[in-house]
């Protein structure tokens, strides 16, 4: 590991360990398929790791889930070697009156290979990292039970999706997370039970598919009041003559209940429309019909003591009104997917969300850093990743990101490939992703090694002025800024900085990104910029180039002047300039 990094707890991080006691993350982990029958089995379990993939003989310590052992919160915050197996057991007795007919395991997400025992058998393994899996456990159920979880992480070997970790972390590299690090919990299910319900919407409508039940009732909540529409072959349809579109400013939702003969679950959709439309003779990016600038930040998802996972739920929306009170309305969020309580709160909050999907393959700091930033931009990139299992498992990756995500209101687009990480053959991805959501925007390559279609032009702007060009397409400027400020006593790694300016106070880094904002952002938007993406929400690490402490403890810019930049951002037709 590179240079030693400063503990630093945020307000909710330091709350949560000064209470052994309490049972982190107890939210209900998945909003859009809520259902009355929850059992979180989060908090201390034993802990033991091994270099081969054989039972422990003892487990010698203690971990907190769903805190990756590399966290502060984790009560281990230690970087496991590379290829270690991670054990994870515990116990635990289903309530009374608990059981139904079939007890589900939900695991929200483990880094990288998951393997699950229940009372010394094995039930199924998982493979990937950043979605949910599941598993019917019923028929190795007791009345006392064991679960045990086995997790190893091949990082070093970059055929699994990997973000931003690294075992040699420094820079734009953050220190690497391994095993479970979203919530562990169990529900109970009838025989016959809803399994997923995915809406596909439009301005006016909204078609609901039901998976695992063909036959029942959905309740839609409207704000004329309550309408009742039949489930027939697993759907059903809604459409409304006065729909309440879904938007920032009025982020509504409608909610919804599905009841069948056996089960009842509740969700939710929005309707809202996401199209390219020609104003003041260049192309824009319209939400509803109406151009919208996406005031954007790029937000990495870490935090200084849970890594991955945020100390609590709430720190969530702490983050996104955060954002807001600077003005921000839209949050890129970079080559990580988060827990689903992340996308419900920009949902129900007004915040617009840009998806990656996450990386795998190489990274070459030449082909991918030196060249693109000398000015080339183009590569062809059919046969660059040729390894099959490699390219199977991004394309896995990015299914899985679709499906569990496509319902979320808030995702306005997707990023296929950033800086040309592990990017390959990207004309068939393209088309891969169009045919699994065409209603998001698409960008295809972010940044740079273009050639394959796109719905927008993408760049990234650090090291010179951004100049806007003109072109058939909306253009998006998807990272540029990255100032760095490093508020004393708020510093992760106090000798070693990454940023694309430094500035050693506060006064003075405020006037640089006001700055920037009013030369370069705030004219092209006139001449058709669609959005801008400032590098980013937090510090994470060596790099300091957030608006917040990587401690989520100081504020580094004005939140009035910040709120000024983005009133000046917003787009206006020709007739009301």
């Amino acid at each position: 590991m590179k240079p030693e990094l400063v503990p630093l707890y945020t307000p909710s991080g330091e709350r949560l360990a000064a209470d052994p006691d309490r049972i982190p993350w107890d939210a209900y982990p998945r909003p859009q398929l809520r259902r009355d029958s929850y059992l979180c089995l989060n908090g201390w379990w034993d802990f033991a790791v091994t270099q081969q993939p054989e039972w422990p003989e003892e487990y010698d310590r203690r971990i907190r889930v769903p805190y990756c052992p590399e966290s502060l919160l984790s009560g281990i915050g230690e970087v496991p070697a590379p290829y270690s197996h991670l054990w994870y057991r515990r116990t635990f007795t289903l309530p009374a009156g608990f059981c139904k007919d079939r007890v589900i395991l939900h695991i929200g997400a483990a880094d990288q290979i998951a393997f699950v025992f229940v009372n010394g058998n094995y039930i199924d393994s998982y493979m990937g990292g950043y979605t949910p899996f599941s598993l019917d456990i019923t028929d190795y159920l007791s009345d006392e039970n064991v679960l045990m979880i086995s997790v190893v992480d091949q990082l070093p070997n970059a055929v699994l999706p990997y973000g931003k970790q690294k075992y040699k972390r420094g820079g734009m590299w953050y220190t690497p997370v391994s095993g479970i690090w979203q919530t562990v919990w169990l529900e109970s299910v009838p025989k016959n039970y809803v399994k997923s319900i995915d809406f596909t919407t439009t301005k006016n409508a909204a078609t609901v598919r039901v998976d695992g039940v063909s036959e029942g009732t959905l309740t839609v909540t409207t704000p004329s009041g309550e309408v009742t529409l039949p489930v027939v072959d697993g759907v059903a349809e809604f459409a409304t003559d006065t729909p309440r579109l879904w938007c920032p400013e009025d982020p509504y939702l409608y909610e919804c209940t599905l009841e069948t003969a056996e089960d009842t679950v509740q969700s939710y959709f929005a309707l809202r429309t996401l199209t390219t439309e020609t104003v003041d003779s260049v192309p824009r990016l319209c939400l509803n019909g109406k151009p919208v600038f996406l005031h954007a930040v790029l937000d990495q998802g870490y935090w200084s003591d849970g890594l991955f996972t945020p100390p609590l739920p709430t720190c969530y929306e702490w983050d996104i009104v955060k954002m807001q009170e600077l003005g921000f309305n839209t949050l890129r969020k970079h080559i990580k997917i988060e827990a689903e309580r992340f996308y419900y709160d920009c949902d129900r909050l007004g915040m617009l969300v840009w998806q990656d999907m996450v990386n795998n393959g190489d990274y070459s700091f030449f082909r991918d850093t030196v060249l693109p930033t000398v000015g080339m931009k183009r590569l062809r990139d059919k046969h660059l990743h040729r390894n099959a299992a490699t390219r199977a498992a991004f394309e896995a990756g990015m299914e899985q990101t679709v499906r569990q995500l496509g319902g979320h209101p808030c995702i306005v687009g997707w990023t296929i490939f950033n800086e040309g990480w592990g990017q390959f053959d990207s004309q068939r991805m393209y088309e891969t992703l169009k045919s699994l959501d065409a209603t998001r925007f698409i960008d295809t390559a972010s940044g740079w090694f273009k050639g394959a279609d796109s719905d927008l032009v993408s760049e990234h702007v650090y090291f010179k002025p951004f100049r806007f060009k003109p072109g058939q397409k909306p253009v998006f400027l998807s990272e540029f800024g990255g100032y760095s400020y490093k508020p004393e006593g708020h510093v992760s790694n106090t000798k070693q900085t990454y940023g694309y300016r430094l500035f050693d106070d506060a006064a003075a880094y405020m006037d640089a990104v006001e700055k920037l904002y009013r030369l370069e952002i705030i004219p092209a938007v006139a001449q058709g910029l669609c959005g801008a993406v400032y590098t980013q929400l937090s510090d994470v690490e060596d790099e300091t180039n957030g608006f917040y402490s990587y401690d989520r403890r100081v504020c580094k810019v004005d939140p009035q002047r910040m709120r000024a930049l983005a009133a000046a951002l917003q787009i206006k037709k020709e007739e009301d300039r």
